[in-house]
C-alpha cells in the first residue's frame, strides 16, 4: 500500500512533523486542514529536517499539497540566501536547485530560476513573494 492509499490520522506533533507524517498529509491534506495548523506552520516545516521531503512533494505533479511544498521551498531558499547560508547548507540548496533544473517541470524550473536570481541579487527579496506565497500563486520569474 502506498502512502497515497493509506489513511492519514494526524501529526504526533504538528510543530515538528516527521517526514513520513508530512508525506502522508500531503497526499490527504484535507484530513488536517492548514487552517487548523499552528501559526506560521509553513515557516516551521521549511527547514533542513524536512526539505528533502518537501522537495519530493513539490516535484510530484500529482501531490495535492504540491503548491504548499513549493511555497516551503521558496521560504527555504530565501532563508538560506538571506542569512548567507548560516540557516541552511549552501551545498544542499545548490543540489536541490540543480535537481529541479534537471528533472523538474515548469513550476520547479521557475523555483530554480528564481532561487538563482535571488542568490545573485539578494536585493530582489520581497517578503510577500518568497514567504507569503506570492511567487507560487503567480508562477512568475523574477529578475
Amino acid at each position: 500500500m502506498s502512502v497515497q492509499e493509506s489513511t492519514f490520522h494526524g501529526f504526533a506533533n504538528p510543530v515538528d512533523p516527521s517526514p513520513a507524517e508530512l508525506r502522508a498529509w500531503a497526499y490527504q491534506p484535507d484530513s488536517v486542514p492548514l487552517a487548523s495548523m499552528p501559526p506560521d506552520w509553513d515557516l516551521l516545516v521549511a527547514g533542513d529536517h524536512l526539505v528533502t521531503t518537501l522537495f519530493e512533494l513539490a516535484m510530484d505533479p500529482a501531490c495535492p499539497a504540491r503548491r504548499f511544498a513549493l511555497h516551503c521551498l521558496y521560504i527555504y531558499a530565501a532563508d538560506g540566501i538571506r542569512t548567507n547560508f548560516r540557516a541552511h547548507p549552501k551545498r544542499r540548496f545548490r543540489k536541490l536547485v540543480e535537481q529541479a533544473e534537471r528533472a523538474g517541470d515548469e513550476l520547479m524550473h521557475t523555483w530554480a530560476h528564481n532561487s538563482r536570481v535571488l542568490l545573485a541579487r539578494p536585493d530582489l527579496f520581497v517578503y510577500h513573494d518568497w514567504c507569503e506565497g506570492g511567487l507560487v500563486r503567480e508562477n512568475r520569474r523574477i529578475g
